[in-house]
């Protein structure tokens, strides 16, 4: 069983539609969750994350969490949003180094490692990121069966 989690900041925008996304998918032996360093416990998603993924037939029921030694532990693989949410993993949880990445970084992307936050802006900034993250997760995927195989 391979056990991802997604982080953001406050787990309300990327990191829930990126577990939400991976989950749709269905894979079998893998687990998801998400979780936001600057979490609020219990948050909703954001109304138009939660649009943009009832716009692509994705069902979501989300709780924000406040990303703590629990999450670290249950996780094999974390996948953080930008560079600045890697490396607050790696100071607050040092065992962890070797299993944190930017989402970009580990899909193999040679430019830019932050995924843009599309917190307070319009629903087409929300789709956008959607697709981005789409394209990611598929490109992640593939990394992780080549390397099971």
């Amino acid at each position: 069983m391979q056990r991802i989690l997604f982080v953001c900041t406050g787990n309300t925008c990327r990191s829930p539609m990126a577990e939400a996304i991976l989950k749709n998918k269905k894979i079998n032996g893998i687990e998801v969750k998400s979780a936001g360093i600057y979490a609020a416990n219990g948050s909703d998603a954001s109304p138009n994350a939660k649009q943009v993924l009832k716009k692509n037939h994705i069902e979501h029921d989300h709780f924000s969490t406040l990303l703590s030694r629990t999450e670290v532990d249950w996780a094999d693989l974390i996948l953080t949003m930008t560079s600045s949410h890697k490396y607050a993993i790696q100071q607050h949880y040092p065992g962890a180094i070797n299993k944190v990445y930017t989402l970009k970084e580990f899909t193999g992307e040679n430019y830019e490692h932050d995924v843009s936050d599309p917190f307070g802006g319009p629903v087409q900034v929300y789709e956008e990121t959607f697709q981005e993250l789409n394209q990611l997760i598929d490109k992640a995927l593939e990394k992780l069966a080549h390397q099971q195989e």
